[in-house]
């Protein structure tokens, strides 16, 4: 079996052979107990070799609310983390547990690989994804009211319009790049954007304009019942090593 190796920057948007995407959630309470809960990872997963049968990368992210933290995985396909479920992934948790007792996993979704991506500056998305390492990563989460595939890419064509229609006006230097991943139960669509810094983001924000035109078409989708966007700080990166 492979050993476990850290990178510094995070997951391969573009890596060939994904098949499924993880993000699942945690809350841990405090910044303290965020930090005590990435290094009990780390421990935990450098501890044992990579398991095989699919898992091609997993990334921990720490929420800037003090509480949570955000696991983005990927793999070969769903079946590959159903059997990591059944094979590997308690005895793990146990060990996580063990060092930081209280952790409420809040829930877990399946996300194909991106749908549709963006580069947000040309500058800051020119390196190559190694060498490219995110100060921040924004997650944006629309859920909506039943399931529909065709609604979820709509949605996201309708986002990639908008944001065609303004790129002159607002442009992104620092912005990195927009992943939008489509859930496989056909509710919710996820996007990992990957941002230099987080002045870099705030001062992109900084220039939105109304809830008009194209953009009120995004945020008022029919259907559309829950959209929310919250922060990360990038803080473990593992994948296989030889």
């Amino acid at each position: 079996m492979n050993t476990v190796v850290r990178r510094d920057s995070g997951p391969d948007p573009y890596r060939p052979g994904v098949g499924a995407v993880l993000a699942s959630t945690w809350r841990v309470g405090t910044p303290e107990r965020q930090r005590a809960a990435v290094d009990a990872i780390a421990e935990t997963w450098e501890s044992r070799d990579w398991p095989d049968g699919g898992l091609l990368s997993y990334t921990v992210l720490i929420g800037d609310d003090g509480d949570t933290l955000l696991h983005y995985s990927q793999w070969t396909a769903e079946e590959a983390y159903d059997d990591f479920v059944r094979t590997f992934r308690d005895d793990r948790n146990a060990e996580i547990d063990a060092a930081v007792p209280g952790i409420d996993r809040v829930a877990l979704h399946r996300y194909g690989p991106p749908y549709r991506s963006a580069v947000l500056s040309e500058k800051s998305a020119g390196a190559a994804p190694d060498l490219v390492t995110p100060g921040l990563v924004v997650v944006a989460e629309a859920v909506f009211d039943g399931a529909d595939s065709a609604r979820q890419r709509t949605w996201v064509d309708d986002v990639f319009a908008a944001m065609d229609a303004d790129a002159g006006e607002r442009p992104a230097p620092g912005g990195i790049g927009a992943h939008f991943h489509l859930s496989t139960d056909g509710t919710r669509v996820l996007n990992y954007a990957e941002w230099e810094s987080v002045r870099a983001f705030e001062e992109w924000q900084a220039a939105d304009g109304a809830d008009t035109g194209l953009w009120a078409k995004v945020h008022h989708h029919p259907g559309l019942v829950e959209s929310r966007v919250r922060r990360y700080t990038p803080a473990l990166n593992l994948r296989a090593g030889v």
